[in-house]
């Protein structure tokens, strides 16, 4: 009796250790971390093109958060802060001055693509029909306000000092204007809205989408394809060879995100890469 008793003792114990070992794996898989991103960015396209690679991502272990911005201050300022871990609605002529203003420690993850900036008219066909005095709205920071006196100076609507430059500005860097435009600076995102109540406007190519606007179709002049305002990703300066930001930029520049953009813009937004 007492060695069958020793018996049934000893299977009890293994079988304990047994299911007990059975455990660890899971346990394991428990407490294995998925890496995260939260990235900021334009409505349109930008989104869209980061809403393409959230499910490759995921399936690498990273998972994308997408945050919308409206403006283009906030999103530099969030990720800086760290409130952001990237960010994606930007050029690099408007990324490297806004961080040299605000002395924010960011870099360059990569490139991914153009969006034309146009000429647009509500009243107008051609930019022949824009009468003498017309008021023209321009975007109101630094660089996209010089980008589109740029713009219009290729041609041959106004002529600027030498060297000036995307940081031209409508006050103080215009030397000729035989058509004596008068230039309203109004925000970006507000542009699209301001047609009806101006003679033209010269909107970034992500407001006008989201405009309903297509530089291509729409615009009575249009940036050339040797723009070098590629949209970029930014991340915090020493953090770009991490391994989740390496992944994104691959996702981000992949032949699935070339293609969807060749297909669904007609020409309102190039690959760069």
């Amino acid at each position: 009796m007492k060695k069958l008793l020793s018996i049934v003792l000893l299977v009890v114990l293994s079988l304990s250790i047994l299911v007990g070992c059975s455990k660890e794996p899971a346990e394991v898989a428990e407490i294995a971390e998925v890496e995260k991103i939260k990235i900021g960015v334009s409505p349109d396209p930008h989104a869209k093109l980061v809403s393409l690679v959230v499910d490759d991502l995921k399936k690498e272990g990273i998972e994308v958060e997408i945050v919308e911005f409206t403006d283009y201050i906030t999103p530099n300022l969030s990720l800086s802060d760290g409130d952001l871990d990237a960010n994606f609605f930007q050029h690099e002529p408007y990324f490297n001055d806004f961080k040299t203003k605000e002395k924010l420690d960011l870099t360059v993850l990569g490139k991914i693509h153009v969006e034309p900036m146009a000429f647009y008219s509500a009243k107008y066909k051609s930019i022949d029909e824009i009468p003498n005095g017309a008021t023209i709205a321009i975007p109101n920071d630094t660089v996209n306000g010089g980008r589109a006196l740029l713009l219009l100076e290729a041609n041959g609507i106004i002529e600027l000092k030498d060297g000036v430059g995307y940081e031209a500005n409508e006050k103080t860097d215009i030397i000729h204007n035989p058509k004596n435009l008068k230039f309203q600076a109004l925000e970006a995102a507000f542009l699209p809205s301001s047609l009806d109540s101006v003679d033209g406007a010269i909107i970034n190519g992500n407001y006008a989408l989201e405009g309903g606007l297509n530089p291509v179709k729409d615009g009575i002049l249009i940036e050339g394809g040797e723009s070098p305002y590629a949209n970029l990703i930014a991340v915090r300066s020493g953090e770009e060879s991490q391994d989740r930001f390496i992944k994104l930029l691959k996702a981000l520049q992949s032949d699935k995100v070339k293609k969807y953009i060749e297909d669904n813009y007609d020409g309102a937004v190039v690959p760069a890469f």
